[in-house]
Formats: C-alpha cells, structure tokens, sequence
C-alpha cells in the first residue's frame, strides 16, 4: 500500500491486488457495503494519519478507482469545514466516528502517469524490445499520460511491472486528460518515442 497526500484535506492511496488478499478481500467485494470493507477504508486512514499526519474525523468521501490488473487508486476527502476544527472541538469527537460516502468506479483501460519525459523514453526502450508499440500520449499540469485502450496483452503482469518502474496509475480520468490536456501523439506512442529518441541515436553508435 502506498500512501500520498494531495493537498491539506485530500489523500491518495494506491493498493495492490496483493494488498486486498492480505486482507482477506477481493476486487468483487469492494463493490458491497459491507463491514469488511468499511474497515479496510478505517485501516487506510489510520495508517495516513501515522504516516502523513491527515486525521479525518466525521464525514469523509472516498473514491475508489479500480484499475485492470494494476490494482486500484482511493482518493480520501475530508470536508473543508472538517480541517478546521480547534483541538477542544476535535476532543468532543469518537474515534469510531468516520461516516464514510464510498463510491466505486472500474475502468479496463490501462492509464498511467509519468513525471518526465525522460521516464517515457526510458519506457518505450523497455517495451518496444516486448514489441508493445501502441498507446496514446498526453501531457497534463506538467505530467506526462500513456493511455493503453486496445492492447489486450498489457495484461500481463510482467507489462505492468515495467510500467510501474517508470510511472504510477493515473488517479486522473482519461476523459478529463484528454479534455483539458494536450495529445502528443495519438496512436503506437511507445514505437514513435522509440524511433525518434532512441533508435537514431543507437544508428549513430
């Protein structure tokens, strides 16, 4: 389970499939209501509140992002209103009270995000050698995304283990990426970096 604030009153935490055995859940069940799952989320904010000091104490929205053979993304909110609180107020409140408004959403395209650049060049070098040569690149608030829509082989667990070398699932929609951000390159992204950044180089070797 990894752990990242957003801002003061929003957090993100990304959880494998693995995380969710551990727990004795699986992906179908995060989909009901149902007590196990309510305490995973309790688990998940007390662990934000020992790692990156965000105490969420009455009504929270948790968003939860399910994502192929990645994993899935929750987005933590708590109100405005909430982070205001004055420690006299804050004692007033029980431990057990955190009302949860969860909902659920599942996306079968595979959608990542990268810092740099450079971490795309370095990943089209990886998967053009597996002859994964297609994706969508868009470039978004200084973040660069590679959106996989048609390839049904990435998949394989061996494919998202590189990606996640080099970047990280996207928490952002596709939609609104490619709304509000701009497309670089609108289809085979992974064989046109290549060709352009690395193949030439290596013909002047």
């Amino acid at each position: 389970m990894r752990l990242e604030r957003l801002n003061y009153n929003k957090i993100k935490i990304f959880l494998t499939f693995d995380d969710l055995v551990e727990r004795g859940l699986t992906k179908e069940d995060l989909w009901q209501d149902s007590l196990k799952v309510h305490q995973l989320f309790r688990d998940m904010i007390e662990e934000a509140n020992e790692e990156l000091g965000f105490v969420a104490n009455g009504p929270i929205a948790v968003e939860v992002y399910s994502l192929q053979a990645q994993g899935m993304v929750v987005i933590v909110s708590k109100s405005i209103e909430d982070s205001f609180i004055d420690d006299e107020a804050e004692e007033d409140y029980s431990d057990d009270y955190i009302e949860m408004q969860v909902t659920v959403d599942q996306s079968d395209d595979i959608f990542y995000e990268f810092r740099s650049f450079e971490d795309i060049i370095g990943l089209s070098a990886r998967l053009v050698a597996l002859n994964v040569n297609g994706g969508k690149l868009y470039s978004y608030e200084n973040n660069f995304y590679l959106l996989f829509e048609e390839e049904l082989y990435l998949s394989s667990d061996n494919i998202i283990a590189i990606l996640s070398e080099f970047g990280n699932p996207a928490t952002r929609t596709k939609y609104r990426v490619h709304e509000y951000g701009k497309l670089l390159i609108s289809k085979n992204a992974m064989n046109d970096v290549y060709h352009y950044f690395l193949s030439k180089s290596d013909q002047k070797l």
